[in-house]
């Protein structure tokens, strides 16, 4: 099972999205993916650095992970609205860590309102399953992907994310496969 569980205030059709999506792709692994609880971002203040009015996103990663251990989930997917960074990165759009089982993605930075661009809800949409698809991808274990439309691809930009499918390339879903059964 796959638990997508919204840190902070994160819209709920966008989250319902989501798990959807991960589902209905994830179904032919046969894993289950659902909503998991909700996540106050209140104990997370120690992750804020308000000299860059980010948040560290490694910092949310071990309590999605003892979330998912507790519920018995192969991963857990935090989605947030608030700015994500790690050291050395101006920003990121999300993070995960295999050995936890679990990760983060922000959609701050997908809104097409960050661009300057009028709010599009479509297309916030695709862009959030975008980087869960790509999240969830290294939780079980693949790496960056050379090809730029598939959905392992790094983004550096948004307009990386928007060149990219949602899915994986044949290579990275047969590793994928390969990563699932072997854990499985």
């Amino acid at each position: 099972m796959i638990l997508v569980s919204p840190i902070g205030n994160v819209d709920e059709w966008l989250v319902e999205e989501v798990v959807d999506f991960v589902g209905d792709y994830y179904y032919r692994f046969s894993m289950k993916v659902k909503r998991g609880p909700a996540v106050p971002l209140r104990p997370f203040l120690k992750a804020y650095n308000p000299y860059r009015n980010q948040y560290l996103g490694r910092i949310f990663l071990p309590t999605l992970s003892l979330m998912g251990k507790r519920l018995k989930a192969r991963a857990v997917l935090g989605v947030m609205d608030v700015d994500l960074y790690e050291e050395g990165l101006n920003f990121i759009f999300g993070l995960a860590n295999p050995s936890l089982k679990a990760a983060v993605v922000s959609i701050y930075r997908l809104r097409p309102e960050f661009y300057g661009e009028r709010p599009n809800e479509g297309l916030l949409m695709e862009r959030a399953i975008k980087e869960a698809m790509h999240e969830l991808g290294h939780v079980f274990g693949l790496e960056h992907c050379l090809n730029v439309r598939c959905v392992m691809h790094f983004s550096n930009s948004i307009y990386d994310t928007d060149l990219k499918t949602p899915f994986y390339c044949f290579s990275c879903e047969e590793k994928l496969r390969r990563n699932l059964e072997v854990k499985g």
